[in-house]
């Protein structure tokens, strides 16, 4: 693989599954923390009343983009065996792939988790699948990083995706409005 990896630390949000919460903490201990290959955020157990109450696909992205989203330029899903079946992380998904009048669409790509690598069941969040073509697609999914300059260089492939592959996001799918 060459390495397109950059000095900048990219600011990307961490889509998860909470029932993976001890993987995504040790994930981000070790490429945020202890390796300084990302800046990490997410929503953790706080998303919004306003948002959770509503069905409104376009208000629940716009929302969660405003408050959640606005620094960042790359969305990592972490992938389980059951992250595929989450409302919130489709909806984090979702939100991640929109433009906005203050935000560009984020970068996107997913890792599979250590605890789903055997996993003969594990599948990928439906929207995320709607933009994964092999190296061809606007988002990539990826094999658990081994090294810092491995995490680099897939995160900077999905932020050069922003705009060289801008074309082919797909974000038509309507919002999973409960888990599966």
């Amino acid at each position: 693989m060459s390495s397109l990896a950059s000095e900048t630390r990219r600011k990307c949000f961490i889509s998860y599954h909470h029932a993976d919460e001890a993987e995504v903490e040790q994930f981000i201990q070790t490429f945020d923390h202890d390796g300084d290959v990302l800046i990490a955020r997410g929503i953790g157990a706080s998303m919004s009343g306003e948002i959770i109450g509503s069905s409104n696909g376009d208000y629940i992205k716009s929302k969660i983009r405003e408050k959640y989203l606005r620094d960042t330029t790359v969305t990592v899903v972490l992938v389980g065996q059951e992250t595929w079946g989450r409302k919130f992380v489709d909806w984090e998904i979702g939100a991640s792939l929109r433009n906005t009048a203050t935000a560009s669409a984020s970068g996107l790509l997913a890792i599979t988790l250590p605890s789903a690598a055997n996993y003969v069941g594990k599948q990928l969040p439906a929207r995320v699948d709607d933009n994964v073509s092999g190296e061809d697609g606007y988002a990539r999914w990826w094999k658990y990083p081994t090294t810092t300059a491995g995490l680099a260089n897939i995160i900077e492939i999905a932020y050069l995706a922003r705009t060289v592959k801008s074309g082919l996001r797909n974000n038509i799918r309507p919002l999973r409005m409960r888990n599966a």
